[in-house]
């Protein structure tokens, strides 16, 4: 093959043609700022305010800061009043904008355009078309809940979240946020139990707040800011990859010499061909009213990182799905192809999607933050070890909650947490932790020392301790970081376990607290001495060390803290009696909404596992091995034509045809087995047959990639037909 027709060499050339993506209005005199373009695109509350009728607009806000019922008399005005707003924006359609469990999200366009009693043409938008739609539910993912032929479904306007406008190539969506329902209302989307987890710790939280004399908060709600990572490559190299395309993973790939080993991407100075899409990204988001913050170089090569400003868990969840999609678009623009898997590149990093999550009431206090006074002192104590019991009693569910094959892979090295799931508090919060455990004595003087080590806590500076970036669930100053959530998944569901787990634990700590009360026992006194129980009853989930250490895995048996590995292990958590009970006990999923959710998740990780095989086979037998077998015939033809010439081949010649032969024979042996042992699974039992694609099915490709990767590194470069790894890496 000549080097000319390769259409991998092609690729490096048309690389090395690339510009900069420069866009005049994001940069120079006349730019608007931030804070003039912020949101200019969403239905905001100053939006609100100019269109609508005073009593209706404060209707409308009681619904969505105070999380009460919508009063349906006001719908027609406010789709009037939104109907407006869009045509100003020059949109000529609208959505109900959902997430079923597809893991993305969801819509079906219908046009303002209607016509009057004498058949001219209009724009209508109706009360009832904004508040609810009619979908079809059964071609989305239901876990049995119901049948093909039934197909009826509801979308239901969520207000709590911002109406927007998405802009397309020759025209402008505007998509209301929904939640999808079916006929008889079971849950078909990851938004539904997110909003019911809400409202549980909303209830839950509440109830402490009041123990605690608090009777002006209306409202708990969780905060989340999901950090983002993700890799940027070329998308003349993705078009190469079956993997990446089929996958968002590389399949194969040799290392390269260079990797991420000299850690000089890390924060360093941005690529202008990645800054220029990072900007305009940025650009989009604000339009959008989605915060984003931060944005930097990652650790591993062409990887990188946005973060937003914290936001309500139902927004932060929407905003997130925007964010992926947002940034997929502009990456297209920019001739990048935008990888979101957990592990895209063996060897280096994966990317994950840091979760920091808190509780704010609805006069802004930080439930998770030390306050001004001995017992709002007690009030975060109260919280902080609720929120580290709901970690330890439900460690297994957090864990079901963030698998995926994709995060599998990525779990439990090159910065990401393992699958054991702990709490990391740090040495000063743990200092105070041992003290208040150790006075356990009955003595008065004892609970009197307590309390002077609880109220001394505004001393904690939120930064008092570093960080520890191998724990999954580490708190950060104010806050808890769930860094084990993959790159690629929605956050809802993870958030929503956490919301419910917390939930259940504050409630716990509350009828603790009360029950002592019951016995005459003074407050101060009555709260320490359950802080103090949980500390004790806590004691294994908290751990300061590294996480990655093999110690930690000998530790963690002692400890009986569960070792998920793989997703299907992980999401049998979801079934277990005690899981189910905290759903159906807090009101956020059903015992069939939870039964339906962890078939829809096996089935997802069977399909993905099984799409990747069959991509790696196509992959193996039409590129890679008669990439191979045309070198081992250059090299036959080489050792023949010096045959004739000398009357004997050089033995490090042979040698190498034997390695070349010997590869070839292994990948095709390798690959026969692995297709071989997926038909034997072919008839097996859902469950069983998971647990073989994790344990049997997912080393067997581990293997016939070894040999595939080997031929890379020795196969004629001007043969080799797939783009590698260091011109994926650092060719942008």
């Amino acid at each position: 093959m000549h080097c000319a027709s390769s259409p991998r060499l092609w690729a490096i050339q048309e690389v090395l043609k690339r510009h900069d993506r420069v866009i005049p209005h994001l940069s120079g005199p006349g730019m608007k700022t931030v804070s003039e373009i912020f949101g200019e695109k969403t239905f905001s509350t100053r939006c609100m305010q100019e269109k609508l009728p005073k009593p209706v607009f404060e209707k409308l806000q009681d619904t969505i800061r105070r999380g009460q019922k919508l009063d349906r008399s006001i719908a027609d005005v406010v789709a009037h009043a939104v109907k407006e707003w869009a045509l100003e924006n020059g949109t000529t359609h609208f959505c109900h904008w959902f997430q079923p469990m597809t893991g993305l999200t969801a819509e079906k366009h219908d046009s303002f355009l209607t016509f009057d009693d004498h058949g001219a043409p209009i724009e209508r938008f109706s009360g009832s078309q904004l508040i609810q739609s009619e979908p079809d539910a059964s071609s989305f993912p239901s876990g049995g809940m119901r049948t093909t032929f039934e197909a009826r479904g509801y979308t239901a306007w969520d207000p709590s979240s911002p109406i927007f406008i998405m802009d397309g190539p020759n025209g402008r969506t505007l998509c209301v946020p929904s939640v999808f329902i079916s006929y008889h209302g079971e849950a078909l989307d990851k938004k539904t139990p997110l909003l019911r987890s809400m409202k549980a710790l909303n209830d839950a939280a509440l109830r402490v707040l009041k123990l605690f004399g608090n009777s002006t908060a209306s409202r708990v709600v969780p905060t989340v800011g999901p950090e983002q990572e993700y890799f940027l490559i070329d998308r003349a190299f993705a078009a190469l990859r079956p993997d990446l395309i089929s996958c968002g993973r590389t399949l194969l790939g040799a290392r390269p010499p260079k990797g991420q080993q000299l850690e000089d991407h890390y924060f360093g100075s941005i690529k202008s061909r990645v800054q220029a899409f990072m900007q305009e990204v940025e650009h989009e988001l604000y339009r959008l009213g989605i915060p984003v913050k931060t944005r930097h170089n990652e650790v591993a090569p062409s990887q990188f990182e946005c973060a937003p400003i914290f936001e309500e868990a139902n927004v932060a969840a929407d905003h997130n799905q925007i964010v992926m999609e947002v940034m997929r678009q502009v990456a297209r623009r920019h001739d990048f192809a935008l990888l979101l898997h957990e592990k895209p590149f063996d060897g280096i990093n994966g990317s994950g999607k840091h979760n920091n999550w808190s509780m704010m009431d609805s006069e802004g206090k930080n439930l998770l933050e030390p306050g001004r006074s001995p017992r709002e002192n007690l009030q975060f104590l109260a919280c902080l070890m609720a929120t580290v019991r709901a970690v330890h009693t439900r460690a297994g569910l957090l864990r079901a909650a963030i698998a995926s094959s994709g995060n599998d892979h990525r779990l439990g090295a090159n910065e990401a947490p393992p699958a054991i799931i702990s709490v990391f508090l740090g040495d000063e919060l743990t200092k105070i932790l041992d003290a208040i455990e150790h006075n356990t004595n009955d003595r008065q003087d004892s609970t009197e020392r307590m309390l002077k080590v609880a109220i001394s806590l505004p001393e904690v500076a939120q930064d008092a301790t570093d960080r520890n970036r191998t724990s999954p669930f580490a708190f950060t100053g104010n806050k808890f970081e769930f860094r084990a959530v993959g790159s690629s998944a929605s956050i809802a569901f993870p958030m929503t376990v956490l919301n419910a787990a917390v939930a259940e634990s504050l409630i716990h700590v509350c009828e603790a607290i009360e029950a002592h009360r019951e016995k005459k026992v003074p407050f101060e006194q009555a709260v320490i001495t359950v802080v103090r129980e949980v500390i004790a009853e806590t004691k294994a989930i908290r751990f300061e060390g590294n996480n990655y250490a093999a110690e930690w895995v000998t530790e963690a048996a002692r400890r009986n803290l569960p070792n998920l590995a793989r997703t299907p292990e992980a999401l049998e958590q979801l079934v277990r009696p005690e899981g189910i009970e905290l759903f159906v006990s807090t009101g956020v999923l059903t015992e069939q909404e939870i039964r339906a959710r962890y078939h829809i998740y096996l089935e997802r990780y069977l399909k993905d596992v099984a799409i990747e095989v069959d991509t790696l086979a196509d992959m193996v037998r039409t590129l890679v091995l008669p990439a191979a077998i045309a070198h081992q015939g250059m090299l036959a033809q080489s050792l023949e034509a010096v045959s004739r010439v000398k009357g004997k081949a050089p033995e490090p010649q042979i040698g190498l045809l034997d390695a070349c032969i010997h590869e070839i024979n292994t990948l095709r042996e390798r690959l026969d087995g692995l297709e071989a042992l997926m038909q034997q699974l072919d008839g097996v039992d859902e469950k069983e047959r998971a647990h073989r694609y994790a344990y049997d099915v997912v080393p067997a490709m581990a293997k016939a990639r070894e040999a595939a990767d080997r031929l890379e590194e020795m196969v004629s470069d001007a043969l080799w037909p797939l783009p590698k790894y260091p011109e994926m890496l650092f060719h942008s």
